[in-house]
């Protein structure tokens, strides 16, 4: 279990406080890593919105194969009947 300050209302949401290095960099907690199984020299998607930042592990399409298997491939028509 990740130590943070875990809100129930956000399913798995923890906070956990990190500094930023003279550098600039940022180092990402233990627990952090393992439980989204980060590498190092992974590439990680900064996202900057509404005076926070998200970083989102980026997969290699290889890992995605398979993803959609079993994925109904007809199209049923909506209420209106298109």
């Amino acid at each position: 279990m990740l130590r943070s300050c875990y809100d129930p209302a956000i399913d798995g949401a923890a906070m956990i406080p990190t500094t930023v290095s003279c550098k600039y960099q940022i180092i990402s907690p233990r627990e952090v890593r393992h439980a989204l199984n980060l590498r190092r020299g992974q590439t990680l998607q900064v996202i900057f919105y509404d005076n926070r930042i998200e970083l989102i592990p980026l997969q290699k399409l290889r890992a995605l194969r398979g993803l959609l298997t079993g994925i109904e491939r007809e199209v049923q028509p909506g209420e209106d009947g298109e």
